[in-house]
């Protein structure tokens, strides 16, 4: 990904155990991971069951939790 000026992670809804329920992030953050990118990942929430800052903050630390399983 060398070429990428931009990456977005995009949630709609989340279970119970604060997993996105229609994308699988660790899937999507590992392959932008081994393509090289290493910017900053923007978050846009488009759900309907969670506020707009609450559907932000479940997707920030769902990448953040995602992303410490691909460091160990």
């Amino acid at each position: 990904m060398e070429n990428a000026k931009a990456v977005s992670a995009k949630s709609y809804d989340f279970n119970e155990q604060g997993q996105e329920t229609t994308i699988d992030f660790g899937r999507m953050l590992k392959i932008v991971k081994d393509a090289g990118y290493t910017g900053y990942i923007g978050i846009e929430f488009e759900g309907e069951n969670l506020s707009a800052e609450e559907g932000i903050l479940a997707t920030k630390k769902l990448l953040i939790e995602e992303g410490q399983k691909l460091t160990k």
